[in-house]
Parts: structure tokens; sequence; C-alpha cells
């Protein structure tokens, strides 16, 4: 597994267009990155050979999500401000989520949810299942790509 220290996270998939990885600063297991190695603003700035790519991806990721990790509902997330560029956040829904009182069931679940895993989340065990999660992720896509 490779660490990439721009993206700050653990690389799961490369290819000729794009990178996957697990967010490594919001250690919740199968929250996925999707990024082009080109940087661009938007994904209309997509070429159409990246479109087919970038779509067979995220099907691919989002099938091991949810056949290799049990993950059954994500949240997809298109980012264009950040200083990175356009991105695509897959972010696993888990039954400890649920629950008004706690973060709410919807899109607007993300942020509260990514504070609260960057302050309480951050320990051995939780590190060790992202870690694990993203390998079995990585050896899934190994046999698609």
């Amino acid at each position: 597994m490779v660490f990439d220290p721009i993206f700050k996270g653990l690389i799961i998939l490369e290819t000729k267009n794009f990178r996957v990885e697990q967010d490594w600063e919001v250690p919740i297991p199968g929250f996925f990155v999707v990024a082009p190695k080109r940087k661009i603003k938007s994904v209309i700035d997509l070429t159409e050979e990246e479109s087919v790519e970038f779509i067979k991806i995220v099907r691919a990721v989002r099938r091991g999500m949810q056949e290799v990790l049990r993950i059954n509902k994500v949240y997809l997330f298109q980012g264009e401000g950040s200083r990175f560029g356009f991105h695509l956040w897959m972010f696993p829904y888990y039954r400890w989520m649920k629950g008004k009182e706690k973060f709410g069931d919807d899109v607007n679940l993300m942020i509260p949810l990514m504070r609260y895993a960057k302050k309480n989340m951050m320990d051995e065990k939780t590190i060790s299942k992202v870690k694990k999660s993203a390998e079995k992720i990585k050896i899934y896509l190994g046999n698609k790509f």
C-alpha cells in the first residue's frame, strides 16, 4: 500500500488517468476519493476517454464497497472548489451514523461526521480497520483493472 503525501491518502488504485485513495485524514473505512491525475476544475473538463474510465472506476469501487466491505449505502460528492481541483468523494454510510441526534441520514451528515471522525476516530483500532478496508478494495480492484 502506497501513501501519497500530497493527497494524504492510501492509494488503492492507479490507472492511466486516475487515482483512487482511502482518505487518511478522515479515518472512516471505505471513504474513498477518486481524482484525475490531470488537474482539472470540473467533471465537464474530462476528455471522452477519461469520462469512460472514470465511470468504470466509480462503478467498480462502489461494487467493491458493497460486495467486499458490505457497505450498502454510499453518498457521492463532487468537489470542485479545493486546491486539488475536481475529485469525487465516495462516502460510506454505516448504521452507527444513523439517527437524527447523531449525524442525520442525508447529505447533511458529511461535514459534521468528518469533523467527528478527525477528532474521535484517530485511534489504532480504527486506523487498522481503515487499512484493512483499503487493502480489501485494492485486491478487489486489482482483478478488475
